[in-house]
């Protein structure tokens, strides 16, 4: 934070940068067997859903020079 160039009246003020607390929160929860399962199996398809959908869309976004070939021998037949 910056510092302060003026005095403050008031002493709490100026020590309520520095203030902590004598209270301890309680200690955190440790996940059980079943939530940690539920969160990796979560992970697991979404990175197996992103990995299948670039499996499956890298062909669809290539362009294709059989289709070109297929509709010029398409064009050419009908004449």
């Amino acid at each position: 934070m910056f510092l302060r160039r003026e005095n403050v009246p008031f002493a709490f003020v100026a020590e309520a940068d520095r203030f902590r607390s004598n209270v301890t929160p309680p200690p955190r929860e440790r996940m059980s067997r079943t939530q940690t399962a539920a969160r990796s199996l979560v992970g697991l398809t979404v990175v197996a859903g992103l990995a299948g959908s670039l499996l499956f869309g890298m062909p669809a976004l290539e362009p294709s020079r059989t289709a070109q070939k297929s509709q010029q021998s398409e064009a050419s037949q009908e004449r």
